[in-house]
């Protein structure tokens, strides 16, 4: 009975010490993610409007209507860790160019979605989609389309029972997992874990307690001055939702709808080359196209990648 007395104390001993002092470390600003916006023109960006959730809060998105005779559909984008939907403003246009009814969302814990880098739950971010595409019906074919940690997200929905939301999945530059070939040691330098925080914290949920999932787990290179506008932190309920499922090889078995892959072979975030070995071994034939001298942020705003997106829409 002591040894076990013993044991409980230094367990609760460890967690404690985990919790307050293995939080994440603030990285130094990452230039090629932040720097390339400042050429971006977004003097024609739509103004925010607003949808409720199912808790009653107000969460923003944008949206681009169509102004050609061709009737595409729609698509959703889902921004990376930290942006908001400005982000996909380049995007946005082009795909709406293209013929398609664009909708860009800014994620609840970014932009003008609640508080910063905080959601209530894990889980909230499917359930805020969802009512999403219930209040807006988004015309039909509707694809889902993720960049970075937004399209972890997606393939996060797309393997999941609420898969059929969406007719078709894009994943642009995804955030596959923390254990995936395609996975740089610390993001390539954008983002830091605290790894002993956030092992508590799961540690403490599996036990049935959530009083920690509010405390920093990562943090985000982001100059002081990007880190005014953008989120240069999440929680661990943020961090646990905004990404795929940690089985990401079953996300990619369980999804059914049509699915293909755009990445650039600079990209200095993940390992873009594996992409491709990562679908095949899960058992999938999806496209996967690989961009050469396309870096992360590159693929969402260098015009020759931004074609190749909007062509790869066109063509699933």
């Amino acid at each position: 009975m002591t040894f076990i007395i013993l044991a409980l104390v230094v367990l609760v001993a460890a967690i404690a010490l985990a919790l307050v002092f293995g939080g994440p470390r603030r990285p130094p600003p990452m230039p090629s993610i932040s720097a390339p916006f400042a050429q971006v023109d977004f003097s024609d960006l739509p103004e925010q409007s607003t949808f409720r959730a199912e808790d009653g809060q107000a969460l923003a998105y944008r949206q681009y209507r169509t102004h050609t005779d061709t009737d595409s559909g729609s698509v959703v984008l889902v921004h990376g860790s930290s942006a908001g939907s400005a982000s996909m403003h380049p995007l946005a246009k082009a795909m709406a160019a293209a013929g398609f009814s664009v909708y860009t969302l800014d994620m609840r814990g970014h932009g003008a979605s609640g508080r910063k880098g905080h959601i209530d739950r894990i889980g909230q971010l499917e359930s805020d989609l969802k009512v999403f595409v219930r209040e807006m019906c988004p015309p039909q074919p509707s694809t889902l389309v993720g960049f970075s940690a937004g399209a972890g997200f997606a393939l996060r929905v797309a393997g999941s029972a609420d898969q059929k939301l969406f007719d078709r999945y894009l994943l642009l530059a995804p955030f596959i997992g923390d254990q995936a070939p395609t996975q740089r040691p610390r993001n390539g330098g954008w983002a830091e874990v605290g790894v002993p925080r956030f092992l508590a914290i799961l540690l403490l949920n599996a036990m049935g307690f959530r009083f920690a999932n509010a405390m920093t787990v990562i943090r985000f290179a982001l100059s002081e001055e990007a880190g005014a506008s953008l989120t240069p932190e999440y929680d661990f309920n943020l961090a646990s939702n905004f990404r795929p499922l940690r089985d990401y090889v079953s996300a990619i078995r369980c999804a059914r709808q049509p699915c293909s892959v755009v990445a650039g072979l600079a990209d200095e975030v993940f390992r873009s080359e594996q992409l491709e070995g990562i679908v095949r071994k899960a058992g999938r034939n999806w496209e996967v196209s690989l961009l050469p001298n396309i870096g992360h942020i590159q693929l969402t705003l260098e015009p020759s990648a931004i074609a190749a997106v909007v062509s790869q829409l066109h063509g699933q």
